[in-house]
């Protein structure tokens, strides 16, 4: 159902690659609350993964560039304008990789260069597309920009590896580029700690479907789906947070609040059971 929440803005989606893609929900959304939009992922993504059907779903240009590199980014702003006719009320960033992870090399066994690249990819491109913004004066006063992240930039968890500490980088980005941009043309800029969602960069996290089951059972809503990201984005997106900034906002079902719920600690005895000797007690394999 749409509220006409975004009638009327301009903006640019980063990441979407295919129906999995949180990016894909939030884009489909922007376009049925009244935006109009461009869509952008690297060349590579563009061309295997399913983008431009998206596209000629929402009647949005598609523009291929690699967020890493500044001179495509400022193409993307400089392009966007023009099709848009104007300037950007509100951008995504959704973007994320870790070649560690693929490599499957363990934290501490790390690849030097592969972090480099996890932290270009994942969290100095969210600077490098801000500082390109600002620069060119793209993004119009009081526009918002968003980035997705997750709960382990502050709480350790098995498998995520080196994202972590991309997702730590992309948050401090996010307040510290909050302040001045806030400051001197009342945009706001903000993190979303979204739940383990299986998109396809969550796909190669070691143990993700133990992690979304263990997400959904410690968080008293549930886990939070693409889908319910996307609202949550529009929301952010809209004049409704017009002084929400430098915020990382928990889009988690309450994870990041628990420490123990009744529905982890049943699946958890249900486990010691197996490992109970005659006399009942917890045998330590």
């Amino acid at each position: 159902m749409s509220n006409n929440l975004l009638k009327g803005k301009r903006g640019i989606i980063f990441g979407a690659l295919n129906e999995m893609s949180i990016a894909w929900k939030v884009a489909e959304r922007a376009v049925e609350e009244g935006a109009v939009i461009t869509l952008t992922n690297t060349p590579v993504a563009v061309r295997m993964g399913q983008v431009s059907e998206l596209g000629e779903k929402l009647n949005a240009e598609i523009i291929p560039a690699d967020a890493t590199n500044v001179e495509d980014l400022e193409m993307v702003f400089a392009k966007s304008m023009e099709i848009l006719g104007g300037k950007i009320d509100f951008v995504l960033h959704s973007i994320g990789m870790s070649p560690n992870v693929r490599k499957k090399r363990p934290y501490d066994d790390l690849d030097y260069d592969l972090l480099n690249k996890t932290l270009d990819i994942s969290a100095i491109s969210f600077h490098k597309m801000i500082q390109v913004a600002k620069k060119m004066d793209a993004i119009a006063e009081n526009g918002s920009i968003l980035a997705l992240s997750y709960v382990a930039a502050q709480r350790t968890l098995f498998g995520y590896n080196d994202m972590a500490d991309a997702k730590a980088l992309l948050e401090s980005i996010a307040r510290s580029f909050g302040y001045i941009y806030g400051r001197e043309k009342g945009v706001r800029i903000n993190t979303i700690s979204q739940s383990p969602t299986m998109t396809t960069a969550g796909s190669g996290v070691k143990g993700m479907e133990s992690l979304m089951d263990f997400a959904n059972r410690m968080s008293p809503l549930g886990n939070a789906s693409a889908e319910e990201c996307a609202d949550y984005c529009i929301v952010m997106f809209s004049d409704l947070t017009r002084k929400v900034t430098m915020q990382n906002l928990y889009h988690d079902g309450g994870f990041s609040s628990m420490g123990m719920s009744l529905r982890a600690m049943t699946q958890y005895n249900k486990s010691f059971d197996e490992y109970r000797n005659e006399n009942g007690d917890i045998c330590y394999g």
